[in-house]
């Protein structure tokens, strides 16, 4: 699709007017809103376990993977570094390799964020986090927003979620954000990298899920301060698909540690 900005403008006005004026707007129901418990295996599916600091170490790294597999996390998120070594520590576990991409500015270009995510597929990622390029969005220039999400969806060829960083965002950015994203062909539209302040909660959460609810596959990751499962629960009640976290260990440990005082 290509579309001049002049349309692509229109286009969002459109939509931003849709999602703000409809408050009973039906939102799909979360798989996992209905989870009592981490010891429901259901729960792991949904967790992205997540390390990204930049001086994380090998065995750091290794320790993330057998955590992952340990619980059956749905998979680990890591930096395009760790990437060969997480999918080769990962192999024949079951659980995905994620690498995040222009991670966590996202103001590369296109092309370099494009043959970054080729890059992490070539050594085994499964999934695509980006981050999309904030200052075009807030400067109102949606082309080049959608075809910066267009240009990695294409070079992955595997799933993309786009990251919002929605600390920046005014409620019309958000949801101007998720419709390209879910236009451009992302899988799942994400709410921050965690490396920007602020952090994943229930209203934006529910905004974007309202934002994109159009595209029945496109789902909503969210990312950035959740720490425990009360607050997964919540992310999942406002239409939460996914969620990433670096704390997915200690919120397993504290079930097993619930349970066994019984």
């Amino acid at each position: 699709m290509s579309l001049s900005n002049d349309r692509w403008i229109t286009l969002v006005y459109a939509k931003v007017a849709e999602v703000l004026a409809d408050a009973s707007l039906v939102v799909p129901t979360s798989q996992f809103s209905s989870i009592a418990a981490p010891t429901d295996p259901t729960f792991a599916l949904a967790i992205d376990h997540t390390l990204l600091k930049p001086d994380a170490t090998a065995a750091q790294i290794d320790l993330l993977c057998d955590q992952a597999i340990r619980y059956k996390f749905k998979s680990c998120c890591v930096n395009g570094a760790n990437v060969r070594q997480v999918s080769r520590r990962l192999q024949g576990s079951g659980v995905s390799t994620c690498a995040v991409i222009g991670f966590p500015l996202g103001a590369g270009t296109s092309a370099a964020k494009a043959f970054e995510a080729k890059d992490a597929v070539q050594n085994g990622a499964h999934e695509i986090d980006m981050v999309v390029n904030i200052g075009a969005l807030k400067a109102g220039n949606y082309e080049l927003v959608f075809s910066d999400i267009q240009a990695v969806v294409s070079a992955a060829g595997t799933p993309v979620k786009v990251i919002l960083e929605t600390v920046f965002l005014t409620d019309e950015e958000k949801i101007a954000a998720s419709f390209i994203a879910a236009e451009a062909g992302a899988a799942f539209v994400k709410t921050c990298t965690g490396f920007s302040g602020g952090g994943a909660t229930a209203a934006d959460v529910l905004l974007m899920r309202k934002s994109v609810a159009y595209k029945p596959d496109v789902k909503v990751k969210a990312s950035a301060g959740i720490r425990s499962f009360e607050k997964c629960v919540e992310m999942f009640v406002s239409g939460a698909e996914r969620i990433g976290t670096s704390s997915g260990t200690a919120i397993m440990e504290s079930a097993e540690a619930v349970a066994g005082s019984y």
